[in-house]
Formats: structure tokens, C-alpha cells, sequence
């Protein structure tokens, strides 16, 4: 390995993507700490304490909402968008028109998605600061007509950090190497290490030992699984396509295989559970102090329930990740629509009739081996609650671990994809690549 990042250093064209890539993370991250004027650092820190909500959105953002800087929404808005556009293709006819439609249809879709991002963020944007401002870290911030210009300048503020996020990678994307909107994410996480390293070893240098071992397992697992796949057999049928002379020229019949992979959701089913989880805690946050005491004792049930320190969240919360990950793979599934286009391209599963049959016995190993997929991502999502006891801390916060379980398939899933595309750009050049 060492020696393959030698040669990509070496290459001339792959140096300049590398150093590209690097120079972009770099001037993300500075703009990440450029906070949004009239910010009290030390409030900010106590509801980052107690608000399991905006440390969730903290990582989405790569570390900038802890300091509420101009680039605190981070490119979560876009995730959000795309992912919204990714439920709206099966369901909308135009929708699926344009993506049956080639590149041309693809574009016209990410334009869609850019459109329905800035909408996304200024409303993300106007609650983010409502619930800081309640929080008292924010002043001159509300729809008075005292407060209406600040208002908009904070907005506005958070909204182009999000659209100059989004650009920046999308650079990544065009002229460096990788996923730029996924390694905007990543740098956020990797940079936050240190910081969790030195809280660890100050507990104890053996919670810290802990940990990495627990990290560097949960790592290879996560390896494993990601590239898990079970690949089924295609056969296409021979056809003629011309006679010259006697003699007939015969094209096709080779033999092939369909990957379909383990893990086909990723980190989603984690984002989508996280969010519809914590989503009641904070409603009933609003009312843990009302005067009504029936009102008082419900809100504070609720909080107290979705909470992390509540066996009921995290076990609920396994539930959830492994019913979305069947619910997302299926309309990711859908979408391919694999078994329609083997008919279409002469393909055939050997033994399977093509048509409706072929579609449904994929469809039956896909559930058999989303389950394999879906009970991971649960036991990643819960770890830290799986692992709390060991270090003694009963609030069993995410925050105890090197990287969090959403940050940790984020990490494992960048590198991988990074090393991917590494290796193509290696093997194009006849080098031997990252991964043998």
C-alpha cells in the first residue's frame, strides 16, 4: 500500500487531484470556524451538553454547528434534498421519465435537487436559530420587525455557507479524487479525533485503549460488510447478427453475474431513524416547563423516553435502522428495475424464467440478504450503547467513542470509495493499485 501512494504521488495528474482534494478540505475547514456574529461561545457549549439533536447535525455539518459558524448546516441540506428527489423518482412519472432518460435526465435531476436545497436550508437555518436563540445563544433573532433585518442576514449567512459547502464539493468531484460531498463530511469527522482522543486518555489511558481496539474491530467488520455481496449468475443468449457468405456472425452468449451487495443502503437508514427519534424528544423539550402540570408530565415522559440515556431509545432506535434499511432498499431496488433489463439486453438467470419470475426471485435474495445488512447497521448504530458500561458512564452519550457509529460508515465508506478510485486511476497506468 505504501508503495501504491508512492506512485500516486509520483504521477504527475494524480498528484494534482491529490493536492486539489487536500487544498479544497482545507479551505472548507477554515470557513468552518468563522462563527455567525452575536454568539455566545459558552451557551453554545452548554446546549451542545444537553441537545442530543444539534450534536446529530454537528456531524452531518463536519463540525461546524458546535461553533455555529457560517458553514453550520454543512451540506446536510443537500443530503436531505437528494434523498428526498431519491423517493419522488418511483412516485412522480416525469420524475422516472428523466431518469430513464440517460445522463441528460440525471442532470436535469441534480439541478432539481440543487433547486430544493436552498429551500431545505433556510428553513433548517430559521430552526437551528430559533432553537439556539430560545437557548439564549443568539440575540437580535426572531420575525419582529425590531429583529426582521438581522434575521435575514443570519439566514442568508447560513444558507450561502451551505450553497459555497456544496460547491466546494463538487470541485472535489470534477477535479480531485473521490466523493466531494461525502469527503466534505469526512474531514469534519477526522478532524473532531484528537479532540475525542484527549478526552478519552484524560479519563483513563485504558478507556482510550478500549476504544481504538473497539474502533479498529468495528472498522473491519464494517469493511467486511461493505463489501459483502452475493453475485448472481447471467447468461445472455447468442444472436446472429450477420451471414458472410456461409458462415454466420454470431454475437453474445457470454456469462456474467449481478452484484447485489449487502449493505445496498449505507449510512441512510441511520440518518432517517436518528432524525425521526430525536425529532419527539426535542418537541417535548418545549414543554418540560410549561405551567399545565398534566402537559408538564407528559413532555417530560417523552424526553425522558427518546432520549440516549433511555434503554427504550436505543432499542427502538435498532428497530427502526433495520426496518429502513429494508424500506430504502427496496425502492433503491426498484429503481434499477434489473429484471427488465436483462429481458431487454437478451440477459437470463439460468433456471429462471426472464420476466416476473427472474424480478421475483431477485427480489427474494435481496430480502434474504438485507437482513444480514439491516441487523448490522442496527448493532453499529446502538454499539455505543452496546459498550457504555465498560468505561462507567451512565449517561452513555455518543460522544464516549473515537467516532460515532453514523461517523464511523461514513469514514469506513469515503476511504473505501476514495481507495476505489485511486486504484482505477493506478491501474489506467499500469501500477499496481490499493486493494489486491
Amino acid at each position: 500500500m505504501l508503495q501504491a501512494v508512492r506512485n500516486a504521488f509520483v504521477l504527475p495528474d494524480l498528484r494534482r487531484k491529490l493536492l486539489f482534494t487536500f487544498l479544497i478540505l482545507v479551505v472548507y475547514r477554515l470557513a468552518a470556524h468563522v462563527p455567525v456574529p452575536g454568539i455566545d461561545p459558552e451557551a453554545l457549549r452548554r446546549v451542545f451538553e444537553s441537545n442530543q439533536l444539534l450534536g446529530f447535525l454537528d456531524l452531518l455539518s463536519g463540525g461546524a454547528m458546535s461553533s455555529f459558524s457560517v458553514m453550520a448546516m454543512g451540506v446536510y441540506p443537500y443530503i436531505t434534498a437528494s434523498i428526498i428527489m431519491q423517493l419522488l423518482i418511483p412516485i412522480i412519472p416525469s420524475l422516472e421519465e428523466l431518469a430513464n432518460e440517460g445522463e441528460a435526465g440525471r442532470n436535469k435531476i441534480n439541478q432539481y435537487t440543487h433547486l430544493l436545497t436552498v429551500p431545505l436550508a433556510l428553513l433548517q437555518g430559521f430552526g437551528q436559530a430559533t432553537l439556539l436563540q430560545r437557548q439564549g445563544v443568539i440575540s437580535n433573532f426572531g420575525l419582529a420587525p425590531a429583529t426582521l433585518l438581522p434575521t435575514l442576514a443570519t439566514l442568508s449567512t447560513l444558507t450561502a455557507g451551505t450553497v459555497f459547502a456544496i460547491w466546494l464539493g463538487e470541485l472535489i468531484s470534477e477535479q480531485g479524487i473521490g466523493n466531494g460531498i461525502s469527503l466534505i463530511i469526512f474531514g469534519g469527522i477526522v478532524a473532531r479525533i484528537p479532540q475525542n482522543v484527549g478526552g478519552l486518555w484524560l479519563r483513563s489511558p485504558w478507556v482510550l485503549m478500549f476504544f481504538a481496539l473497539v474502533t479498529v474491530i468495528t472498522v473491519a467488520v464494517i469493511v467486511i460488510v461493505q463489501e459483502g455481496q452475493r453475485r448472481i449468475p447471467v447468461q445472455y443468449g447468442k444472436r446472429v447478427l450477420a451471414m458472410r457468405g456461409r458462415r454466420l456472425r454470431v454475437a453474445g452468449g457470454q456469462s456474467t453475474h449481478i452484484p447485489l451487495r449487502v449493505n445496498s443502503a449505507g449510512m441512510i437508514p441511520l440518518i432517517f431513524a436518528q432524525s425521526i427519534l430525536i425529532f419527539p424528544g426535542v418537541v417535548a423539550s418545549y414543554f418540560r416547563f410549561a405551567q399545565n402540570e398534566w402537559v408538564k408530565r407528559i413532555a417530560n415522559g417523552i424526553y425522558g423516553a427518546f432520549n440516549t440515556t433511555s434503554n427504550v431509545y436505543w432499542i427502538l432506535y435498532f428497530l427502526m435502522v433495520i426496518g429502513f434499511t429494508y424500506f430504502y432498499t427496496d425502492v433503491i431496488f426498484r429503481q434499477q428495475n434489473l429484471a427488465e433489463n436483462l429481458r431487454r439486453q437478451g440477459g437470463f438467470i439460468p433456471g429462471i424464467r426472464p420476466g416476473k419470475r427472474t424480478a421475483d426471485y431477485l427480489n427474494g435474495v435481496l430480502q434474504r440478504i438485507t437482513l444480514v445488512g439491516a441487523v448490522f447497521l442496527g448493532a453499529v448504530a446502538i454499539l455505543p450503547w452496546l459498550v457504555k458500561g465498560v468505561i462507567g458512564d451512565p449517561q452513555g452519550s455518543m460522544g464516549t467513542m473515537l467516532i460515532t457509529s453514523t461517523g464511523l460508515l461514513i469514514v469506513v465508506g469515503v476511504v473505501l470509495d476514495t481507495m476505489k478510485q485511486l486504484e482505477a486511476q493506478l491501474l489506467m497506468r499500469h501500477y499496481e493499485g490499493f486493494i489486491k
